[in-house]
């Protein structure tokens, strides 16, 4: 799985164009072949600070998006940001859930029921 994260500092005045510009676009990454999630996040203490959290069967599909008019619309949005856009691309090699974490919970539980024993 491929992740690419796109952070985005907007012009006060800007902001509400450039989340209408990124929600217009939603339908259309709905659409994109490999895509598997589309996110859209805001900064709670600052508005202007947004975040695309996009997930990618694989870099392949990911460069077919990333040459295409969708993306181009995306990064045409510079215009409204007070600096380019950030752009990290995540490769995930492992994917663990909840079961990982209650894991690591009970060992962490049994090491303080050790403790009490003490």
């Amino acid at each position: 799985m491929i992740i690419i994260r796109i952070t985005m500092e907007t012009l006060p005045e800007k902001q509400k164009e450039v989340v209408q510009t990124i929600l217009s676009l939603m339908a259309s990454m709905e659409r994109q072949a490999g895509c598997l999630s589309y996110a859209l996040l805001c900064e709670i203490r600052d508005k202007n600070l947004l975040c695309v959290l996009e997930e990618w069967e694989s870099r392949e599909k990911l460069d077919t998006y990333l040459k295409s008019d969708v993306f181009g619309v995306l990064l045409g949005t510079k215009s409204l940001l007070r600096q380019a856009h950030s752009i990290q691309i995540h490769t995930v090699r492992k994917t663990e859930g909840m079961e990982a974490v209650l894991a690591v919970r009970a060992t962490k539980d049994d090491n303080f029921r050790k403790g009490d024993r003490q």
